[in-house]
This record gives C-alpha cells, structure tokens and sequence, in this order.
C-alpha cells in the first residue's frame, strides 16, 4: 500500500518507519524543508 504521512516530528517519522517496515511504501511531506532532506 502507498501511505503518506504529513508532518515528519517525532509521531509521523516514528510511524512512517513502522509503516515502511512492515512493507508499505511511505512518502513523508512536512514543511519544514531541512526536516525532510
């Protein structure tokens, strides 16, 4: 399944990497631009 999390603190990349271990394909979107690269 494709998921994308919005907002990448401390919640959103926590769940984005559960998401992406269990098999998902994750894209996280913040607007925070240092955040996401």
């Amino acid at each position: 399944m494709r998921i994308t999390v919005l907002g990448s603190g401390y919640v959103g990349l926590t769940q984005a990497a559960v998401l992406a271990h269990v098999g998902h394909q994750v894209v996280c979107a913040d607007i925070d631009q240092p955040r996401i690269e």
